[in-house]
């Protein structure tokens, strides 16, 4: 029996434990439905925010995997971790966290604020020749991993209680708070390790509108945390068109800005006159018609969604 029919985004409040991919299943026990897919891991010790789509709304998770992340953080300096987290192995103990003043700990976090460049851990998804890392580590394979750019829009000390820092973070896709542990514990001197993390927002989505991953079998609760496909695409500028178009466009055809029927009075200037192509979504109402990428003043639809 399907607890929630339709199509739609939901976020979840992972527990620590499960893996993403066991919440996935869950849902589609509770849900009554296969498909079912998320919008970017957690590693099982972690909680917080999992964006799950359902129906046809898994055709939108490729426009919701590169949102930004929020996390609530806490890092136990002085002790390092092949994982760079509390699952893993000791490799390094350092008492030098006994002298690290608040001071030096708001320096350091500042340190790795901005654009950087962050090395991967060894144990991590990320794959080389075709192989995810973490495999790679457990055979005791190391790889020389290039560092990658990432966004760390702002790193807050929340508090300090020696030698344990807790710390919010607001960055990009693909950064690995694991990774900002260990260079905080770098920059300190004394080596860190990455004890406990939580999810707290995803683009738009807040962890508060989540739905508990032990209530996905309870309709009201599914109810109360569903998104709209139209809804969960906030974060992209949203084109109202009338009936006759939004049939056009679901049939593929492209539409210039400015025909009868294109309410592109909302869309920003630079979408509608910009040369550059901007994807934006396409709604007659309330349904999502199509996502579609507008340059040189013509729609052109990527990805139509049937009435």
């Amino acid at each position: 029996m399907r607890t929630a029919d339709g199509d739609y985004v939901l976020p979840v409040d992972k527990p620590e434990g499960p893996t993403s991919h066991d919440v996935v299943a869950m849902a589609r026990r509770g849900l009554g439905t296969r498909r079912v897919g998320h919008t970017g891991t957690l590693d099982p010790f972690a909680s917080g925010l999992l964006v799950l789509c359902v129906g046809r709304a898994t055709r939108l998770a490729e426009y919701l995997s590169g949102l930004d992340k929020r996390y609530a953080a806490e890092a136990r300096l002085g002790v390092s971790t092949d994982t760079l987290d509390r699952e893993g192995e000791l490799i390094e103990e350092d008492d030098g966290w006994k002298t690290v003043k608040i001071e030096a700990v708001e320096a350091a976090l500042r340190t790795l604020e901005g654009r950087i460049q962050q090395v991967p851990p060894q144990y991590s998804a990320k794959k080389v020749g075709g192989e995810a890392m973490h495999r790679k580590a457990r055979r005791g394979e190391s790889v020389d991993l290039a560092p990658v750019a990432v966004d760390v829009y702002e790193l807050q000390l929340l508090r300090f209680e020696p030698p344990t820092v807790t710390f919010g973070v607001h960055c990009s896709t693909g950064t690995y708070v694991r990774a900002l542990a260990r260079d905080l514990g770098k920059a300190l001197g004394v080596g860190a390790h990455l004890t406990a993390l939580r999810r707290t927002s995803v683009g738009p989505f807040d962890l508060e509108d989540a739905v508990e991953a032990n209530d996905l079998g309870q309709a009201d609760a599914v109810e109360a945390s569903r998104v709209s496909p139209l809804a969960a695409l906030s974060h992209m500028p949203t084109l109202q068109v009338a009936d006759d178009v939004a049939a056009r466009v679901r049939h593929g055809q492209r539409v210039r800005m400015g025909a009868a029927g294109v309410g592109a009075d909302a869309l920003p200037v630079d979408a509608v006159a910009g040369s550059a192509a901007r994807l934006v979504a396409v709604a007659h109402a309330d349904d999502l018609v199509a996502v579609g990428r507008l340059e040189d003043g013509v729609l052109k639809p990527a990805k139509v969604f049937p009435a």
